[in-house]
């Protein structure tokens, strides 16, 4: 264990749009090391996909500069990071390289990669997720993961850490490609396919999350009656709307039927939206009365069944959660995402003196960006706007971030870390 120290941390990030590889690296390099007095010992890359056929020069070349053991990235088919005005940028499409570099005094850093085959059972003590990581729970460590696509045990992995580590933030995101589809996470000197690179942070360090999902609640909530798997098969009404019910109103109804009251009760427009854009959102916190925005963990409605009234979503499911249907837009995305910057500054009162000793991290979405929003960089400089801190990250294939008490692989979703210090 790590000694408290009164340093501060320091954090920086650099942005390259250079087409060459060895510019790019020169580039961000350079601004880093002048930025930068102390000696940085944790560092993320992040690689746009335009450089694909060049990711095993990546490492190699970075090292021969930095000669930083604690370094691990991924390729994005975005990137995000601060340019030379100090201007938080998405680059989407076009060849970029973002580059951060931390000091972190009193915190150890310990990265590390996995496969597949690496992974415990499911039905494995927590030990042995600790031996596959290598820190103990006492040691209370923050997770930064980085996955490629093809890997696939990316929940069983985030249910095993969560199940060793309940008390750890994990955040991170998958790996992306452009019409290549070339994917690879890269850690020390080596690049992966099909793999997990990540860094645990322990010692004088937070992590906190905002995650947008960029969605709003439409209709009442409903209590599950029956469900099998991912399959709802009944639901029961509750009293209001977004408050508690100790067991509903009685009226039992199918989810189809509850599907064709809400659609009767909307807007024309929501009406319209609601033929592409409905999801359903599983309350993480039974017991909380008044829902707000963070509290559902939005997933897929993958279809109805009109013989029997059911709908699949994208989750399993259980007798007894709670769940309201969604809707989302690039209004609503908006919307959401500033409502959660606003409640964090509000909880954070001294977060407007974080920039010089704190860094953040941005996982977004490849269906988010100018694609929804219809103007570039908006996710990154509103986040800037309300926190500013310097944000770099990539636009994903999947977010990971915490929704309740659990870690999870989210959609169409903004996911946000921000690092600093007790």
């Amino acid at each position: 264990m790590l000694e408290p120290t009164t340093e501060q941390i320091q954090w920086v990030n650099a942005l390259s749009k250079r087409p060459s590889l060895e510019a790019a690296i020169d580039e961000v390099v350079e601004q880093i090391q002048q930025a930068l007095p102390a000696s940085p010992n944790f560092g993320l890359v992040f690689i746009s996909s335009a450089f694909a056929s060049e990711y095993s020069r990546l490492m190699p070349l970075l090292q021969e500069r930095l000669n930083l053991s604690a370094i691990i990235g991924c390729g994005g088919a975005g990137i995000v990071g601060v340019n030379s005005n100090s201007q938080a940028e998405e680059i989407e499409g076009e060849p970029a390289l973002s580059l951060s570099l931390a000091h972190l005094p009193g915190v150890q850093v310990h990265p590390f990669h996995l496969s597949d085959v690496s992974l415990p059972d499911l039905d494995s003590p927590p030990e042995a997720w600790v031996d596959l990581i290598g820190v103990d729970p006492s040691e209370q460590p923050q997770f930064i993961l980085l996955v490629d696509p093809m890997y696939n045990r990316i929940n069983d992995l985030l249910q095993g850490l969560d199940y060793a580590y309940p008390g750890s933030v994990k955040v991170g995101g998958l790996a992306s490609g452009g019409l290549n589809n070339i994917t690879a996470v890269f850690h020390d000197s080596q690049h992966y396919q099909g793999e997990v690179v990540g860094v645990a942070l322990c010692g004088n360090i937070v992590l906190e999350t905002i995650v947008a999902q960029g969605c709003r609640p439409v209709g009442l909530p409903y209590r599950v009656t029956k469900g099998e798997r991912n399959i709802i098969l009944q639901l029961e009404q509750e009293y209001g709307s977004g408050e508690l019910s100790y067991g509903g109103s009685g009226e039992s109804l199918s989810p189809l039927e509850a599907l064709q009251e809400l659609v009767q009760d909307l807007s024309e427009p929501d009406r319209q939206l609601a033929q592409n854009s409905l999801f359903v959102g599983v309350v993480r916190d039974e017991f909380k009365q008044q829902l707000e925005p963070g509290d559902f963990l939005i997933r897929n409605l993958l279809g109805v069944d009109p013989r029997i009234g059911a709908i699949a979503i994208g989750d399993r499911v259980r007798p007894g959660q709670r769940i309201q249907f969604h809707l989302r837009d690039a209004e609503t995305s908006k919307e959401d995402l500033q409502a959660l910057l606003t409640r964090y500054q509000q909880q954070h009162p001294n977060s407007s003196q974080l920039r010089a000793n704190a860094g953040a991290l941005m996982f977004s979405c490849l269906g988010r960006g100018e694609g929804l929003y219809g103007e570039p960089n908006f996710d990154s400089s509103q986040f800037q706007r309300y926190l500013n801190i310097p944000v770099s990250g990539l636009f994903c294939n999947g977010e990971i971030g915490p929704v309740g008490e659990g870690t999870f692989l989210h959609g169409y979703t903004s996911v946000f870390g921000i690092v600093r210090q007790p």
